[in-house]
C-alpha cells in the first residue's frame, strides 16, 4: 500500500515507479480521488462544526420563548444533518475507492534496481561452485525418482490431479532430512526463531502481504472461506500485524517450515514434468521485521542466510539481483538464489529474498516507536526462501547422482538420514 502523502509530493516520482513496473500513469487519478475525499471531509466538518453552534442557539431561542427563531434555527439543523449524511457517504466512497486503487498497485522499485520488463533483465550479482561434469548422460530427477521406485507422479495424480507427487522411502526421508538441516541451521546459527503457524488464514492476512486482491486466482480457497498458505510469508509476516512493537524488540527474524498450496492459474503449460511448479509443495521460509534503517542490511544478511543452505550442501548457484519487471508484487528490491540444475544445463531458482520496505506493513498497521518519541512509524518487511525443500531435493538428486542410478547423499545431510550415505 502507497502513502497517498508520497503520491501527491511526489506525482512525477511515483509515475517514474510504475512505468518501470510496465504500468500507465496513475498520480493524477489517485490526487484527484484524495482531493475529492479531502473536500467531502471538509464539507462534513464544517457543517458539523456549523450544526454544533446552531444546536447552543436553539437552546437560547427556546429558553427565552422566540418560537420563531426556534423554528427556524431547527430547520436550519435538519438541513445541516443531510449535509452532513451526504458530505459522509461522498467521502466514504471516495475513501473506499482511493484504497482500492492503491491496494491494486505494486510496490515501486528502490534506487538500484535495473529496468527491465522481464527475467532477461536479471542481473548476475555472483556465482559460488562450479556445475559437475559427468562421465555419462545425466538424468531428469523425475527418471531418477522413478527408475528408485521412490516419485510416484501417477499415484499422486490418479489422487490429486496433475502437479502432484507422492515420495516414498528414502526420498521421502531425504525430503525432511532437508527440512531439518535448513531449520537447524537458521535457527541455531542465523538467530531465527522457529514458528509453527497456520496453514489456513483469513482476507486480512493474505491482503497484508499482498496477495489480495490482485492475486486471488493464484490461491486456493477453503469453503469457509480461508485461504491456504501460498508460503509461510504470510503467516510469519502478519504475526507483526495490527501492533505498535517498541524498537529494542527489532529485528524481528522467524523462520518456519510448512507446506505451501499455489494454484499457478497463470504458468499453464510451463514446467509441467517434474517437481520445478507444484501445487502443494514445501519450503522453509525466513521472516525479518526491522526498522527502515535496519533493512537494506538485513535484506543481505537473508540472503546469505539462503546462500549458506546450498553451500553446505554443495550445489552451484548464481545470485540474480531482479530486473523492475520480474520482481514480486510486493517488493522493493529483489535476489534470486538460482541453483544449477544437470539435465536442464542451466540455473533454476530456489530462493527469493527481498525487501518490502514498509509496502507490506501499511497493509497490515504494523508499526514501531523509536525510543523516546512518541510517533510510531511503519515497520519494515523482508522474506526469503531458505529454501524450497522440493527443488532442494530434486537438485541434490541431479547434481549427486551415480552412474547406476543412484544417489550420494551430501555429507551435511547424513546425520539427519541415519548415516546412510547413498540411496539405491
Amino acid at each position: 500500500m502507497h502513502d497517498i502523502k508520497l503520491v501527491r509530493d511526489n506525482p512525477e516520482a511515483f509515475d517514474q515507479g510504475l512505468a518501470l513496473r510496465g504500468l500507465e500513469p496513475q498520480s493524477s487519478q489517485l490526487v484527484a480521488l484524495d482531493t475529492q475525499r479531502r473536500e467531502a471531509l471538509t464539507r462534513q466538518q464544517e457543517a458539523e462544526t456549523e450544526r454544533n453552534a446552531l444546536s447552543k442557539q436553539i437552546g437560547k431561542a427556546k429558553a427565552s420563548g422566540d418560537e420563531d427563531e426556534f423554528n427556524r434555527l431547527r430547520s436550519e439543523v435538519d438541513r445541516l444533518k443531510i449535509v452532513l449524511e451526504e458530505a459522509g457517504q461522498q467521502a466514504r466512497h471516495f475513501d473506499e475507492t482511493l484504497s482500492q486503487h492503491l491496494a491494486a498497485l505494486p510496490n515501486l522499485p528502490e534506487e538500484g534496481v535495473p529496468a527491465g520488463e522481464d527475467e532477461a533483465g536479471n542481473v548476475e550479482q555472483r556465482r559460488w561452485g562450479t556445475p559437475r561434469e559427468f562421465d555419462f548422460e545425466p538424468k531428469d530427477h523425475v527418471d531418477l525418482g522413478e527408475g528408485l521406485g521412490q516419485m510416484d507422479f501417477e499415484g499422486a495424480a490418479a489422487l490429486s490431479g496433475a502437479r502432484f507427487v507422492a515420495l516414498k522411502g528414502p526420498l521421502a526421508r531425504l525430503e525432511r532430512a532437508l527440512a531439518q538441516f535448513m531449520l537447524d541451521l537458521h535457527t541455531s546459527e542465523h538467530g531465527y526463531l522457529e514458528v509453527s503457524p497456520p496453514y489456513m488464514v483469513r482476507d486480512e492476512a493474505m491482503f497484508g502481504t499482498g496477495q489480495l486482491p490482485k492475486f486471488a486466482d493464484d490461491l486456493f480457497r477453503t469453503t469457509d472461506h480461508r485461504w491456504l498458505i501460498p508460503t509461510a510469508e504470510v503467516p510469519l509476516t502478519n504475526l507483526a500485524r495490527e501492533a505498535i512493537h517498541s524498537e529494542s524488540a527489532l529485528p524481528m527474524r522467524m523462520t518456519a517450515h510448512t507446506p505451501c498450496f499455489r494454484a499457478e492459474a497463470g504458468s499453464a503449460g510451463r514446467d509441467t514434468r517434474g517437481m520445478i511448479r507444484m501445487h502443494q509443495f514445501h519450503k522453509v521460509e525466513m521472516v525479518a521485521i526491522a526498522t527502515p534503517d535496519e533493512s537494506a542490511g538485513e535484506l543481505e544478511r537473508m540472503t546469505g542466510c539462503a546462500e549458506k543452505v546450498l553451500q553446505l550442501l554443495g550445489l552451484p548457484y548464481r545470485v540474480m539481483l531482479l530486473c523492475s519487471g520480474d520482481m514480486g508484487f510486493s517488493a522493493k528490491r529483489t535476489y534470486d538464489l538460482e541453483v544449477w540444475v544437470p539435465s536442464q544445463r542451466n540455473y533454476r531458482e530456489i530462493s527469493s529474498c527481498s525487501n518490502c520496505g514498509d509496502f507490506q506493513a501499511r497493509r497490515m498497521n504494523a508499526r514501531f516507536r523509536k525510543e523516546g518519541e512518541k510517533r510510531p512509524l511503519f515497520l519494515h518487511t523482508l522474506n526469503g526462501s531458505g529454501v524450497a525443500t522440493g527443488r532442494a531435493l530434486l537438485a541434490v538428486m541431479e547434481n549427486y547422482q551415480n552412474a547406476d542410478g543412484s544417489i550420494t547423499v551430501p555429507d551435511v545431510l547424513r546425520p539427519y538420514m541415519g548415516g546412510v550415505e547413498r540411496i539405491g
